[in-house]
């Protein structure tokens, strides 16, 4: 157990509309210093299904897709302890601070990339907020029951939130 803190700034401008939450990079995408960049992490692939555009590949294509969809990206842990990438070990939570993000942003609808993000927000972000968050599917290689193709069924809610 190791306690890190959150190397990632949040990904936002002023035409975000949607914000993702995740828990907590996990090792790899510390290491490259943005989200979800472990190779088996299947958000990419979802947000790409679900916005019927090709998969970005490099840290700027995904900046530039995230906000061309008017999607902001965090995560609600800013830092904890934790073993290796694994959520079930999160323990010593602080929570990061959104208010830059709802401030700077029209954010209509808050969604959590599975459920250690989900719970984490509805017991650190929610109470500050008062908005509700909804929840996901993870799109973690841990979430094996899930395939591809049923996450982004699923995940088309953010779709339909954008045309909303």
């Amino acid at each position: 157990m190791e306690t890190v803190t959150h190397p990632i700034p949040p990904l936002f401008d002023a035409s975000s509309r949607i914000l993702i939450l995740g828990s907590f990079p996990s090792v790899k995408s510390r290491e490259g210093l943005f989200f979800y960049h472990h190779p088996q992490n299947r958000f990419w692939k979802v947000l790409a299904g679900v916005l019927e555009e090709p998969v970005p590949g490099s840290i700027e294509e995904k900046k530039i897709f995230l906000l061309k969809h008017r999607i902001a990206l965090w995560d609600v842990i800013a830092s904890c302890t934790i073993e290796g990438s694994s959520d079930s070990t999160i323990k010593n939570v602080v929570p990061n601070d959104l208010s830059g993000i709802l401030s700077a942003a029209d954010i209509s609808r808050i969604f959590c990339n599975g459920g250690a993000s989900f719970q984490y927000y509805k017991k650190y972000q929610e109470p500050r907020t008062g908005r509700a968050a909804v929840r996901l599917p993870s799109t973690s290689p841990a979430n094996a029951a899930w395939s591809l193709d049923r996450l982004i069924r699923e995940w088309a809610a953010i779709r339909d939130s954008l045309h909303a």
